[in-house]
């Protein structure tokens, strides 16, 4: 059987969900996947960019970063999104390249790819568990199966608690104010593991 192919999909503005996506990465790899690590194309003025020192700084230093496309989600086995609050919902960034998938999912391409989410907000209660449940809603109509952390591993009592999916507080500056990392690397390696068995059953079938 072929290697497993993930795509772990982010959009970040000052660069807490690019962080999360590399740590994704690294405990994928570490599971022999073949992964990609895509960005949600930033379609905010440049205007409202430039207002942002942090957001700026970001924006250039991740301009190599390719950008996710439609083919990469016909590509992948399973997806990893980690993406910030807006008001308890995922960034238009997000949901606008989500709604660009309606061909995909028409022809049923879609079906059958494992997915587990992450998210972060401003406060501990700012909709981060909301985020990663609006994200899920969507892979359900296109047939994903969901691989949320749960409490599979002691990880995610220390970390915040969030069995959905990895969720992480920050501050003004854009500093995490817990330590995740250890909970966004089970949580890629537990994807991984279950779009493994998932990708071996459809082989056999």
């Amino acid at each position: 059987m072929s290697k497993l192919k993930l795509a772990i999909i982010y959009y970040s503005s000052t660069g807490t969900n690019y962080t999360l996506a590399q740590w994704a990465e690294q405990a994928a790899k570490e599971q022999d996947a073949e992964v990609k690590l895509l960005k949600i194309e930033e379609t905010a003025p440049i205007e409202a960019i430039s207002s942002n020192p942090a957001w700026e700084k970001h924006y250039e230093e991740t301009k190599e970063v390719p950008t996710v496309t439609l083919n990469d989600l016909e590509w992948a086995d399973a997806y990893i999104f980690s993406v910030p609050t807006r008001f308890g919902n995922v960034p238009a960034q997000v949901k606008q390249f989500m709604d660009t998938a309606g061909g995909l999912w028409f022809n049923g391409k879609l079906v059958n790819k494992v997915v587990s989410a992450m998210s972060s907000a401003q406060n501990p209660h700012g909709g981060q568990e909301a985020t990663v449940q609006a994200i899920y809603t969507t892979m359900m109509h296109w047939g994903a199966i969901i691989a949320a952390p749960g409490y599979a591993d002691p990880v995610t009592f220390t970390s915040g608690g969030n069995p959905y999916g990895t969720s992480v507080t920050v501050d003004q500056e854009g500093n995490m104010q817990e330590d995740v990392e250890g909970a966004v690397k089970f949580q890629a390696k537990r994807t991984v593991q279950i779009a493994g068995w998932v990708k071996a059953g459809l082989a056999s079938e």
